[in-house]
């Protein structure tokens, strides 16, 4: 498979926040007020790195800048640390429906992983309970501001431990409760998503859907392992697909030339497994702010304008647009919209498609689906 790749369209100036947007890969733990982790730390006795709101939200996002996927999950120890009582997930659940309100989010789903939020003596089932109280209790509050948002959990099984079963069994007993998927996540390098196989299966006998984190901090190996072992209808970043994508740059007479030199045609061939994903329109959750903390697309370059999923995106690759950790990078999605309207030109069509995939590529019923993208298209005619 070979062709060109095809310029960005200009940017346009209008109101991003305004627009409606679909969250497909935000995790729960990531995503906290810095004022709420404080008054939870010291309700439970947790020490934080600091008790002012501005400083501690300073130290996450400096913490997280590191260029490390491993340095990155550390920060994590604070927030699941504040996340152990019914009364505490229930709130940060609440406060995270209201942030993605805020933020023009009208369907999100939220990842996070309930063997983490054991350590008071709460059973799995008591905190997926609790988290869904406070997911309830966030809709009204923004149904009631005379807006909208629907939401649902990503029930998420931690790479490292032997729960896959346990987690998997738990995502489904909770589909009417809601689970709308399941997810593994934690760290990639090391831990195929073969570890889980028998879950996979066990989910793929009950028609529960599944997001993969791969291709993050390994490469093609977990991305082909989560799509065959785990049956993955999206990946969970997916951005090193592109170390399957070769580009080659030619000059008018056919001749090989160097990228930088006028009239050239930069020719792409897409191998198998990038070839499998974009033909199968297997959506990519891509975390742009994220990416680049973590060091992701270390090998495609160090800034964001060397990001391959400007060339995913031209490339018909099923891409969508995501936060990952909001409090860690300090990034809405309205941010991420707005680093691609300054880094690629984007304009009002090109978010419009970003954010239709998305919409797509949800785990809504298929009615619930079509309402979505519906809503969103008469949103942005209305811009227009």
């Amino acid at each position: 498979m070979t062709e060109p790749i095809v310029d960005a369209a200009p940017a346009l100036d209008f109101d991003l926040k305004s627009l409606p947007k679909v969250s497909l890969h935000d995790h729960l733990d990531g995503g906290l007020r810095p004022a709420t982790i404080i008054e939870l730390a010291e309700a439970v006795g947790h020490t934080l790195p600091s008790t002012d709101p501005v400083a501690l939200g300073q130290w996450f996002r400096e913490s997280a800048d590191s260029g490390s996927l491993v340095r990155y999950l550390e920060t994590f120890d604070h927030t699941i640390a504040v996340m152990q009582t019914k009364e505490g997930l229930a709130r940060v659940a609440k406060e995270f429906v209201e942030d993605l309100a805020d933020d023009g989010v009208v369907y999100g789903e939220i990842r996070w992983a309930p063997e983490q939020h054991l350590q008071k003596g709460l059973t799995l089932d008591e905190v997926v309970d609790a988290v869904q109280e406070g997911l309830d209790a966030g809709v009204e509050i923004v149904e009631e501001s005379g807006r909208q948002i629907q939401v649902g959990q990503l029930i998420t099984a931690m790479r490292h431990a032997d729960r896959g079963q346990e987690i998997a069994e738990l995502a489904v007993r909770h589909r009417y409760n809601g689970a709308v998927g399941f997810d593994i996540a934690g760290a990639e390098d090391g831990f195929l998503p073969s570890r889980f196989k028998d879950a996979f299966t066990y989910l793929a006998e009950h028609n529960f859907p599944a997001t993969v984190h791969a291709g993050e901090a390994a490469g093609l190996e977990s991305i082909q392992s989560a799509l065959v072992d785990g049956r993955a209808l999206r990946l969970g970043h997916g951005v090193r697909i592109a170390e399957d994508i070769t580009v080659e740059f030619e000059d008018a007479e056919g001749e090989e030339a160097d990228d930088d030199a006028e009239d050239t045609v930069g020719m792409v061939t897409l191998g198998e497994v990038a070839g499998w994903v974009r033909d199968r329109g297997i959506a990519l959750e891509i975390c742009p702010s994220s990416n680049l903390q973590t060091g992701a697309i270390a090998n495609f370059g160090e800034g964001i304008e060397n990001h391959p999923l400007d060339m995913l995106y031209q490339l018909g690759f099923n891409v969508t647009i995501n936060t990952d950790n909001r409090l860690m990078s300090g990034v809405t999605l309205t941010d991420e919209f707005e680093l691609l309207v300054e880094t690629f030109d984007y304009d009002l069509d090109d978010l419009l498609e970003l954010t239709l995939n998305a919409a797509e590529s949800s785990f809504l019923p298929l009615d619930e689906k079509e309402a979505l993208v519906e809503y969103i298209n008469n949103a942005y005619a209305n811009l227009g």
